[in-house]
């Protein structure tokens, strides 16, 4: 049976491990991977607009990854190799995620009798699980700039206009997945604190009387 140090830090560390799931999760259903400000090249040409009438041909855009049925064809269109990629990368980094889950809480349990089972293996487990991650957040830099992915995104299906990005910027799901990569290293932080040994508080025996030759003779 661990000690109660150990059951406390392995426990925090699998809520940790339900946290980076979480975020992963979160961070595929949502919108918000990146946020951008598109101009209306087209009408306002047409119109001649100015600075002050500009702002009526600008407007905002985003999008998810996981599409709905008329996101499929904007997915084949924009490089949708790289698309699964990061999508793949992302729900192998939640199976490593739950494996370390499964080990944080056999170590809060029981004292393995093997090392893959016990700090080695939640460390790897989590490493993996970080390296994916990271992967996936690349691949979506890779298809962001150097495929000009929000471009094509603004642009799909659009024949008559032409629209034009004046900025774009990596929004708070893409920060999620930043955050899945920053929890796993916290967890093999708790893990590494779960190896320190503490002092236990030491019971004074009481003092027992003493009894001399002398004491007797009386």
């Amino acid at each position: 049976m661990p000690s109660l140090w150990k059951r406390i830090t392995f426990s925090f560390a699998s809520v940790l491990c339900v946290g980076s799931v979480a975020l992963l999760v979160v961070a595929l259903s949502t919108e918000q991977w990146v946020t951008a400000r598109i101009l209306c090249k087209t009408g306002a040409e047409i119109v001649n607009a100015s600075h002050p009438e500009l702002e009526q041909f600008i407007g905002d855009i985003y999008f998810r990854f996981i599409p709905g049925t008329k996101g499929q064809e904007l997915v084949q269109s924009i490089n949708g190799g790289l698309h699964m990629m990061v999508i793949l990368f992302l729900l192998v980094a939640m199976g490593f995620a739950l494996v370390s889950l499964s080990f944080c809480i056999y170590n809060a349990r029981k004292v393995p009798y093997q090392s893959i089972k016990g700090y080695k293996g939640i460390y790897l487990w989590n490493c993996i699980a970080a390296f994916f991650v990271g992967l996936a957040l690349l691949c979506f830099l890779a298809a962001m700039r150097h495929h000009r992915l929000t471009e094509r995104v603004a642009n799909f299906r659009e024949t008559l206009f032409v629209l034009v990005v004046l900025e774009d910027r990596l929004d708070w799901s893409f920060w999620l997945g930043l955050g899945s990569v920053a929890t796993h290293f916290a967890i093999c932080g708790v893990v590494a604190m779960s190896r320190i040994k503490l002092p236990k508080p030491e019971i004074k025996k009481p003092e027992e009387p003493t009894i001399s030759s002398l004491d007797l003779l009386y």
